[in-house]
């Protein structure tokens, strides 16, 4: 799902590229690349199926970085059914849209999953329905054309009636066949509706998101504790050499 959110399709600043393409602009990869093509691109609307290896590998090597670095997925109270999405990246148009895409790629697999069995249930049922539906107009015509055949049948002869009458089996038995397959599809249907979870986005992410620096102040007391802490390493290190050879 992460793969299949890094290949949507956005406008960034009235360019379309996906956000895989997105992903290694801002993180300048292709300069860090030495084994691999450069010339590699995750173009809009490409098929993935059709990716060579080194493009499933970069996908693969982004996927793990997101998952490492990027991207934390938590409940926000166990009581409630409430799910937080956020992404850290350098850049907010890809946190904004990568969120975006992959709650929507979660969304679409969970309804899918959920309801795959009664979809493909509806589906046939459709299919049979329709099927019997044109029997059964090709039937009332049959019909039709067998009494226009014979406007003026003999009525001692009663072999001129009876593609008519067969035609007019058919239409009753079709028309039986369709009130019943009609009721089960919208018996199926609604099945179908309740079956299928409601998922709802709350809340959406809004230009410009809010970013996490690290103020002068806490920079100055952090650096202040990484100097002293390899200071008094320095010292430790040179008090134990002078030790060793006074």
């Amino acid at each position: 799902m992460v793969q299949k959110a890094l290949l949507t399709d956005v406008n960034v600043k009235g360019k379309r590229q996906t956000l895989a393409e997105l992903y290694i602009d801002f993180n300048d990869l292709r300069d860090d690349w030495k084994n691999k093509d450069k010339t590699v691109h995750f173009l809009p609307g490409a098929d993935s199926e059709e990716f060579t290896q080194t493009q499933d590998s970069l996908l693969g090597t982004f996927h793990r970085a997101i998952i490492k670095s990027n991207l934390s997925v938590a409940k926000v109270d166990k009581k409630l059914s409430i799910i937080s999405v956020n992404v850290n990246s350098e850049n907010e148009l890809f946190s904004k849209y990568f969120t975006e895409a992959l709650v929507k790629e979660v969304s679409d697999f969970y309804v899918e999953t959920k309801t795959k069995k009664s979809y493909q249930n509806v589906k046939i049922l459709q299919h049979q329905t329709d099927s019997v539906r044109r029997a059964l107009n090709a039937a009332i015509s049959g019909v039709a054309y067998s009494v226009d055949a014979n406007p003026n049948a003999n009525p001692s002869r009663q072999i001129l009636r009876v593609p008519s009458q067969k035609r007019q089996v058919d239409v009753q038995a079709n028309q039986a066949i369709l009130t019943e397959l009609v009721k089960n599809l919208e018996i199926s249907k609604v099945s179908l509706r309740k079956e299928t979870p409601l998922i709802q986005v709350i809340d959406r992410p809004i230009l410009p998101l809010e970013s996490e620096r690290v103020g002068k102040v806490k920079g100055i007391v952090f650096g202040g504790l990484i100097a002293g802490f390899f200071i008094a390493i320095i010292l430790l290190i040179s008090k134990f050499f002078r030790r060793l050879f006074p």
